[in-house]
């Protein structure tokens, strides 16, 4: 059994900042992409962010700029540096990994965690 465990959402004022985290636990053979995506109401979600394996990211060009991705592989965690948060960045963030294990590729959610920006 995999589990993601994310922390770090809440309130902030425009222009401040949130750093999110996502742990992943479990059997995993090979940690693949993470990445994070979002929900806001009335809309579809959106990737924000995601990092390969390797290092390699890419953002969405809402947040390009203003957040970063990182991961520590030996931590299998992900993390989401959030900065001149805008009232529009106002969602549901989620985190997403693909892994492996055995001769499988899964793709696994966390639980989601409300961002809330107040202008």
């Amino acid at each position: 059994q995999v589990q993601l465990v994310e922390s770090g959402g809440g309130w902030v004022q425009a222009g401040g900042s949130l750093r999110r985290s996502c742990a992943a636990s479990g059997s995993i053979y090979r940690l693949n992409a993470m990445g994070w995506y979002r929900q806001a109401p009335g809309k579809q979600r959106e990737l924000v962010a995601t990092i390969t394996s390797g290092g390699s990211t890419r953002y969405v060009d809402s947040v390009q700029g203003r957040c970063t991705i990182s991961r520590d592989n030996a931590k299998n965690t992900v993390y989401l540096q959030m900065n001149s948060l805008k009232p529009e960045d106002t969602a549901v963030y989620y985190c997403n990994i693909v892994y492996s294990r055995s001769s499988y590729v899964y793709d696994l959610w966390g639980q989601g965690t409300q961002v809330t920006v107040s202008s």
